[in-house]
């Protein structure tokens, strides 16, 4: 039996494992005080549904990821302090987030956080890992499709160039 033979958490974790693992936690810690934030700014009720599927998202993800540092012994990254409540008619208009804005960077998140569990799961030599950042992977695609879904029914999605002319034969 060899170091990587049985139970796939008692393996150690290889050192881009740790920075993945630690980045991912730094940056979630960081989404989620700014997806608390884009709350306060959001003015549709289903913009702010979704918003809140993606603190919850992020929170649920920074558990997994707390525990695996803290039972290897690894430092946790600094987290900001939760965002309060904030009523969005007192936030002057020029200071606001509007909701096209707030769609558009949490469709942004989304697609990053796709590539960077695909990333993650690449480089992840123990199952317990790779099949974490699976699951975190699934759980970002049905996000994004939801998300999708909304900007394209309130308007908000701004495609690329189309392509509807076709050369004729």
């Amino acid at each position: 039996m060899g170091m990587f033979s049985g139970n796939s958490k008692d393996e150690p974790l290889h050192y881009g494992e740790v920075f993945g693992i630690w980045t991912n936690l730094a940056t979630n810690y960081g989404m989620i005080a700014g997806y608390q934030t884009f709350y306060n700014h959001a003015g549709d009720k289903d913009l702010k549904k979704i918003i809140e599927d993606f603190i919850q998202c992020a929170k649920e993800e920074a558990k997994q990821l707390e525990e695996i540092l803290k039972t290897n012994g690894i430092a946790l990254p600094p987290a900001p302090p939760e965002r309060p409540d904030a009523r969005l008619e007192d936030i002057p208009p020029g200071a606001k987030f509007n909701d096209p804005e707030i769609s558009a960077a949490l469709s942004l998140d989304a697609a990053a956080g796709l590539v960077a569990c695909s990333q993650a799961m690449g480089m992840s030599i123990r199952e317990d890992i790779g099949l974490m950042y699976g699951q975190f992977h699934t759980a970002k695609a049905q996000l994004g499709a939801k998300l999708l879904r909304l900007n394209k029914n309130k308007g908000w999605l701004v495609p690329p160039p189309l392509h509807v002319d076709h050369p004729e034969k």
